[in-house]
């Protein structure tokens, strides 16, 4: 895969809306283990919230999904791979994003830790906004 066509890919997958119109998978596998992606997410969410027993099983769920996400995107930026399988890669990553919303519209199950997260994804956002602004790429200054 050549580095335009890699960019373009991590750049689809960190787009703000990448998961619009994106179905979760059917199955995933997470952490080594594979996972009814889909029938876990539409179970979860037909319920009326979490129920305080079950709030445990669906965060740890959101934690593996995200490191499991987090561990994709960093083959996609680093692995040699075909273009092919850069675009499944791809298409996985934003397939576990739908999920992660899904699971987090259930309402948050801890606050402290939600507003934490929403905090975070604030201030990303606004650094790209920066960077792209200030015209700086890969930290480097550019002087006009």
């Amino acid at each position: 895969m050549k580095p335009h066509e890699r960019d373009g890919l991590i750049e689809r997958v960190e787009r703000e809306g990448a998961t619009v119109g994106a179905r979760i998978p059917d199955t995933v596998s997470v952490q080594g283990r594979e996972m009814n992606l889909q029938e876990f997410a539409f179970e979860t969410r037909k319920k009326d919230g979490v129920a305080p027993d079950e709030r445990e099983t669906v965060e740890r769920a959101k934690r593996n999904l995200r490191r499991e996400r987090l561990e994709r995107k960093d083959r996609l930026e680093d692995d040699e791979m075909t273009v092919e399988e850069g675009e499944a890669l791809a298409a996985s990553i934003v397939g576990i994003d739908r999920a992660l919303h899904a699971l987090n519209d259930l309402g948050p199950t801890d606050l402290a830790r939600e507003a934490e997260a929403q905090e975070a994804a604030d201030q990303k956002r606004w650094m790209n906004f920066l960077k792209q602004a200030l015209g700086r790429d890969s930290g480097r200054r550019h002087r006009s």
